[in-house]
Formats: C-alpha cells, sequence, structure tokens
C-alpha cells in the first residue's frame, strides 16, 4: 500500500496528469485564512442535513488522526466556528473541506487549522438531524467515497478515488520530478516545441514567425 503521506509533497496542480477535470472540487471552495498550508490525507464523509450541523459536530469525535473531514452541506447555515475545529485540531484531524460555510473565522486563523470552505456566516446551523458517517457524498461537484484522498492547497482540492491512488500518484510524481530536473530555458524549449506543433497541425506554420 501506498504511503499516504507521500501525496502532500505534490502539488495538486500535479494530479491533473492522472485525474479528469471532475475529481478537482469548485474553485469557490477555498482557503479561509492566510497561506494555509498543503494537507493530504483520506476523506473521512460527512453529510449535513439542509439547516443543520450535527453530523460534521459529532465526526470530529469518531474520525481518526490523520483523516480529512469532507463535508457536503448548504451555504445558508454555518456547520462549524472556532471550538469545533480547535477539537478536531487537538484529535489530529488535518483539516476540514467543506461545501457550505463556517464562522468564527479568526479563531480558526488563531489555530492555523485548515479549512476550506465557501465562505463565513455567523448564524449556526441546528442540531436535529443525523446522517451515517462515510457514505458517498457531494462536494463541489466532486463525488467522494470515504478513504479517496483528499490533497488541498491555496491551488485547488485534488480528490484521488482510492482505487486509483499507486497511478495517480506515480503520474503525479514523474511530473514534479520532470519540471524539477528543468531550468526556464529548457522549458522554454520544450514548451516552444508543444505549441509550434499544434499550431502546425491546426493550420497556422507561421504564427510563431510573424511574432518573432
Amino acid at each position: 500500500m501506498l504511503d499516504l503521506s507521500l501525496f502532500a509533497a505534490i502539488s495538486p496542480c500535479e494530479y491533473a496528469e492522472g485525474l479528469g477535470r471532475e475529481q478537482f472540487i469548485d474553485y469557490a471552495i477555498k482557503p479561509l485564512w492566510g497561506t494555509v498550508p498543503r494537507i493530504a490525507g483520506p476523506a473521512f464523509t460527512v453529510k449535513c442535513a439542509k439547516g443543520d450541523h450535527l453530523s460534521l459536530h459529532a465526526a470530529i469525535y469518531a474520525a481518526k488522526s490523520g483523516d480529512i473531514i469532507v463535508v457536503e452541506a448548504d451555504a445558508e447555515y454555518a456547520v462549524a466556528g472556532g471550538n469545533v475545529c480547535a477539537i478536531a485540531q487537538q484529535r489530529g484531524i488535518q483539516g476540514f473541506v467543506i461545501d457550505g460555510v463556517i464562522r468564527d473565522l479568526a479563531e480558526v486563523r488563531a489555530l492555523g487549522f485548515p479549512v476550506f470552505a465557501r465562505g463565513v456566516m455567523p448564524k449556526p446551523g441546528g442540531k436535529k438531524h443525523f446522517s451515517p458517517f462515510n457514505q458517498t457524498i457531494q462536494c463541489g461537484g466532486v463525488s467522494i467515497a470515504a478513504g479517496d484522498i483528499v490533497i488541498a492547497d491555496e491551488e485547488g482540492i485534488a480528490i484521488v478515488p482510492l482505487e486509483q491512488a499507486e497511478k495517480v500518484y506515480a503520474l503525479a510524481k514523474a511530473r514534479t520530478d520532470a519540471d524539477a530536473a528543468m531550468d526556464l530555458a529548457q522549458w522554454q524549449a520544450q514548451h516552444y516545441g508543444k505549441v509550434a506543433k499544434a499550431l502546425i497541425e491546426l493550420g497556422y506554420p507561421d504564427i510563431l514567425k510573424v511574432q518573432n
């Protein structure tokens, strides 16, 4: 089994080598404070009923250290605040990815707890409904199952299906290593060749000559 900690060493951008657009969460779900550190780990999936946050509040006690809690919610009421984030952090949960909103942003920022969400809302939800943990959910347009690998930072959020983990990681690592092995001049030469070839194939062989 691939060491999941390896995934954190690679930007979400490089996972585009092995994943389709459908595996990248809507860009409206983004870091809510400063330069949030990159997190990577297994998804612990949570579904909150409309206007309710009980499932997430229970999940901070059920998820394991190293998990990333991924939440399907609505954006009308906050599903978490400063104390919930503090408890999650104390229990070793790496962060939250929420298709919804939170509150107490200043407290969360002070904690340094990574939260990716749609925004903030002072009004909290209720505690009247519970949905079973680790069912397949929809978050930011992506279908996410328990254990899928989440890689999130300021560049965006990639979701790697667990059964594709080794293949996708290998492609991302190869791309990372290839880019690191080239200086800008080498990269430009390779890039120019690709651009020129594409233009020629589209019937524009002289475009770059005109520009240069």
